[in-house]
Order: structure tokens, then sequence, then C-alpha cells
């Protein structure tokens, strides 16, 4: 979340990335310092198989648990991106960059089976792949039924279907608006980082790197940008078709953790968070209908990538 002080994983200074190797974003100019507030990646948490009988089966085979002696098991429930999802818009100072709408009509949140997903990817896409209560997991597709993603402190090369773990995906290149690069040099990014891992990396997150992947910008990396006190970005919280809430933060990267914190507690969980913490008035007549603040001093941090790492380990 915004402005909090978080963990150092480089070891000096010529460690930390300042330029982008491909050299696109020339026209920001070059970055005179870095920042040194780091944090570690929020590891998406692996899903987690059904019960296994003894036989192998989920249960005693007639829908009750193992020994046959409790209630019957609930049908799982479909995915529903409005219901699991937080609808959200990003802004660098008065430009959108980023949207999350289910605006009636929009099906670009329409998630797919694995299987069915590939015959909607084309080198170069972004793919999110969604579960309830589990970060939403990003990649890269590079052609062949194959994704790149940063995955457990490494950026892999994967089957999409291995990398979804089961998950529902969906091509998500119209979130952020920034101007994509070539396809080709999309895809040449992401193999080029393939291999790397743990202080090799350059993003917290497998979001960020998709990103960066794709549009080249250096405000996805780790120390990006500097921080200056100033607090450019703000994370615009739909609360209902009438009002919203709004977070600031000094960095992109800042809002990308609380971003996914979000969607990893779920629709319910934030809306119940805001009411309590950060108590959103009410706009008076002929004021904007959208609340602001920043993130308050006592709300939890969204966990780094070895809590993520060290959740899945004790699962």
């Amino acid at each position: 979340m915004g402005n909090q002080v978080e963990k150092l994983t480089h070891l000096s200074y010529k460690e930390v990335p300042t330029a982008d190797p491909t050299g696109v974003d020339r026209d920001d100019g070059p970055r005179i310092g870095v920042s040194y507030i780091f944090s570690n990646d929020d590891e998406d948490v692996e899903p987690q198989p059904p019960p296994q009988g003894p036989d192998g089966g989920g249960g005693g085979g007639d829908g009750l648990p193992d020994g046959g002696d409790g209630p019957p098991l609930p049908p799982p429930q479909p995915y529903d991106p409005r219901l699991h999802e937080v609808e959200c818009s990003v802004f660098y100072r008065d430009e959108c960059i980023y949207q999350k709408s289910f605006a009636p009509g929009s099906a670009a949140l329409s998630t797919y089976t694995p299987e069915n997903l590939l015959n909607k990817c084309r080198p170069g896409d972004l793919v999110e792949f969604v579960s309830q209560a589990q970060y939403p997991h990003w990649a890269v597709y590079v052609g062949n039924f194959q994704v790149v993603h940063l995955h457990r402190l490494e950026v892999s090369n994967s089957f999409l279907t291995d990398a979804s773990q089961g998950r529902r995906g969906r091509v998500v290149n119209d979130l952020y608006r920034y101007k994509p690069l070539s396809p080709g040099a999309v895809v040449r990014n992401a193999l080029a980082h393939v291999g790397a891992k743990e202080r090799e990396l350059s993003w917290r997150n497998s979001e960020s790197f998709a990103a960066w992947c794709r549009y080249g910008k250096r405000e996805f990396k780790i120390g990006g940008e500097l921080r200056i006190g100033k607090q450019p970005y703000r994370l615009q919280i739909q609360l209902s078709a009438q009002r919203s809430h709004t977070l600031e933060f000094q960095s992109l990267e800042d809002l990308i953790m609380e971003k996914r914190r979000n969607d990893q507690i779920g629709r319910a969980a934030v809306l119940q968070e805001l009411a309590t913490h950060l108590h959103p008035a009410e706009p008076d007549e002929g004021d904007s209908d959208a609340a602001r603040t920043t993130p308050p001093p006592g709300r939890p941090p969204a966990p780094g990538r070895e809590d993520e790492a060290r959740e899945a380990a004790v699962h």
C-alpha cells in the first residue's frame, strides 16, 4: 500500500535498475536518482487441490466427506468477476492510465477455461488468471501454447495450461492505457528474462513484469520512479454507481501492490474495510462524488513475496 516503509532488496547502488535495456520511454528523460524503498513480490498463492479420499477421489464418492457422516459438500461456485473483483480506475495526475469497469455490455472481464483461452491468445497478449481469494496471476503469451511469467521468484516459460494452475483466465490488453510495444518486442522482452530469479529480478509481482514487457515503462520496475514526497497516482475505487473513494500513492508500483491486495481479499472485504477504517463522507450537493484519502497508517500492508511463499509452503 502507499507510503509504507519496505524492505531493501538490493545490496548496492550498482544493482538498482535505472533504465530499460530496450531503450523505451526516452521521452520522459533520464532519471537522476532512484528510490531506496523496496519491497518483495506479492507472490501468488497456489490454488489448493480438493480433499482426496483413500481412492484418490474427492471425499467418499457420494457427495459427503470421507466417512459419510457430514453434510453434503456444496457444489463449486462459478467465478463471477462482478462479485469478487473491485471496479477501479488508476490516474497519473489527471490522466487515466488503467480502468477495470463492469459497465453493462462490457465483455472485457469475461473469463475462460485455459483450453478455451488459448483460442483467443495472440503472441504479445497479456493474460490474467483469476480465482477467488487469490492474487491475480499475469503472464505474456509468446506463442506455441506458451507463456512467460514471473512466479516463485523466477521468470519461467510454461505452457499456458500449466501456468493457469486450473484457474480461469482472460486477455487483458486493454486494462492499461499506455501505448503498447509491437507484439514482437513484447515477446522478446519476455523471453529475454527467462531464468532470471531472486535478486536478478526488477519487478515486484507477475503483473508488473508482464505489463513492463508489453509497455516498456520503467514505472513498473522496482525503484523505477523517484519518490520525492508528492503523490501523483490515484486509485479510484468504485463503491457504487454514484460513489467512489480515492487513495493516493507516490509510485505506480505501490499502487499496483494495493490494487492486487484488493483483488486478493475480494470486493466485499474491500468495501467493509473502507466503511470501517476510512469512513468516506457523503458528498455535499455540488461537491465531487469521490472521497479522497491517503491509506491510513493503521492498515496492514500488502504481504511481500516472501510472506506469500511462506503461506503457500504452510498449505
